[in-house]
């Protein structure tokens, strides 16, 4: 029995170090490889753009302005490039594929990371028109999904490596809107484009981030959302959820902005360089203290029990008969 247990731990710590020695693994020679990442005017992409710049890839940014391109240019070596792309726009994601095929001259593209996405309304399904579900999933699956398809043969002669980044709060849908559909969908194409291009030699990793102050997440843009949709309600809409759930909502979504945020973006940045550095790159990353617990302890937990403490965390309509808010609100 002892010998027995004792075969079993030297197995797990066996399995562990050989873990650890793979995955220290680095890819040499990263001079001259070149990677795109998209969004990157502002954020964890034109930070992710600037760190893989001065780490010596060749980069192009992906920007949606002339300005943010201008400016990322006016900060970065020589090497960097930048093309303006629109990823609800067919023909802007034509043009940068063809100004990405000539930047990489033949050699291929080493690595993509998908970082753009698009406006998130958040709010209850019924405050919603099927406009602002495509505002969302026009540009964050969609449009990523156009791109990569577009550019997986530069990909493949490269084998090279596709990045996928994904809020963990996609995780878990709790509110309405096209947020969490276009995470679950690119989880989807993610793991499935993982499994087709491994034949080819093309790896494809997910980073699962949490919130962080560099993804520009402003409580006052999320507010004066709610307000434009709260306007245009239907009378009888907004009376079976009544003003004091508006407040109160404004209330759950501005707290849970300021208790989540994370002012250490360089967790994400980590996580990218290694899915594309590592020789063996790990399927999935958890980046952010809400990504690892958080999030992912929802996304297992049993429905009654996610259910009971978003409940507890968002307020109820008057038309529900429950005048509590939300208990975690204020904690």
């Amino acid at each position: 029995s002892d010998s027995l247990h004792i075969a079993i731990l030297a197995a797990i710590l066996a399995v562990i170090i050989y873990w650890l020695i793979r995955d220290s693994h680095r890819v040499r020679n990263l001079s001259g490889k070149h990677v795109f990442i998209t969004g990157c005017d502002t954020g964890l992409g034109n930070s992710l753009a600037k760190w893989l710049d001065k780490r010596g890839f060749c980069v192009i940014a992906a920007c949606a302005t002339e300005k943010g391109g201008q400016e990322l240019r006016s900060c970065s070596s020589l090497s960097l490039k930048t093309v303006k792309l629109n990823l609800a726009d067919s023909n802007s994601i034509a043009r940068a594929v063809v100004f990405v095929t000539k930047e990489t001259a033949g050699k291929g593209l080493f690595g993509l990371v998908s970082n753009a996405e698009g406006t998130a309304p958040v709010a209850p399904t019924d405050w919603l028109r099927v406009e602002d579900f495509h505002s969302v999933l026009d540009v964050s699956l969609l449009g990523l999904i156009e791109i990569t398809l577009k550019l997986l043969p530069l990909l493949k002669k490269a084998e090279g490596r596709v990045v996928n980044l994904i809020n963990a709060k996609g995780l878990m849908a709790f509110v309405g809107g096209g947020y969490s559909l276009s995470k679950w969908g690119m989880e989807a194409f993610s793991d499935t484009l993982r499994i087709e291009m491994q034949h080819f030699g093309v790896k494809v990793s997910i980073v699962e981030h949490g919130f962080f102050k560099a993804a520009e997440v402003n409580s006052d843009d999320i507010e004066k959302y709610l307000l434009r949709l709260w306007n245009r309600l239907t009378p009888e809409i907004r009376d079976s959820y009544g003003e004091k759930y508006f407040v109160e909502y404004i209330k759950a979504q501005r707290s849970s902005v300021k208790r989540l945020c994370d002012s250490d973006v360089s967790k994400v940045i980590k996580c990218i360089e290694h899915a594309l550095i590592a020789k063996y790159p790990r399927t999935r990353y958890g980046a952010g203290w809400d990504a690892k617990f958080f999030w992912l302890f929802l996304s297992y937990a049993p429905s009654c029990l996610s259910d009971m403490l978003l409940c507890m965390t968002f307020p109820a309509p008057a038309a529900s008969g429950k005048s509590v808010p939300g208990v975690l609100i204020n904690i």
